[in-house]
């Protein structure tokens, strides 16, 4: 009746992540930018517009880094420099304009949210090394 979800993989191809990651964006800063009063009055509520705001840095190098495996071919990828420096600056200054603190909260969630996706892409693009089992033989 109901399908497994585990076993089975579902993938979308670069060009839709794409597109999903710059709807994700838009929606994102939009929302920061319509609750911005809301967002900057109270401490927690500041705290919150950072955490949101680091999500629009990890919708922003999604969608940069599919943007350019689009132009440049698969095996194109990110560097620290120039993509993950912009799309920092960017959330960071989405989140500044909601409040100074949010700027803070932002980049730190921003560096943890960085690690992980730098973990899940080692975990996904380095290949797993058969077992070599050497046998001696005898004279």
């Amino acid at each position: 009746m109901g399908a497994n979800f585990r076993n089975s993989e579902y993938r979308v191809s670069t060009a839709a992540s794409f597109g999903l990651a710059i709807l994700c964006c838009v929606l994102v800063f939009s929302g920061l930018q319509m609750y911005k009063t809301q967002l900057g009055a109270t401490r927690l509520m500041r705290l919150v517009a950072g955490y949101v705001a680091s999500w629009l840095f990890v919708f922003t190098l999604t969608a940069l880094s599919n943007l350019e495996n689009v132009m440049f071919g698969k095996g194109f990828q990110a560097r620290v420099i120039p993509e993950v420096l912009l799309c920092m600056i960017l959330a960071c200054s989405a989140a500044g304009m909601v409040h100074r603190v949010s700027v803070t909260v932002c980049l730190l969630c921003s560096l943890v949210g960085l690690y992980y996706i730098n973990k899940m892409g080692q975990a996904s693009t380095t290949p797993v090394a058969p077992s070599v089992t050497s046998f001696k033989k005898k004279k």
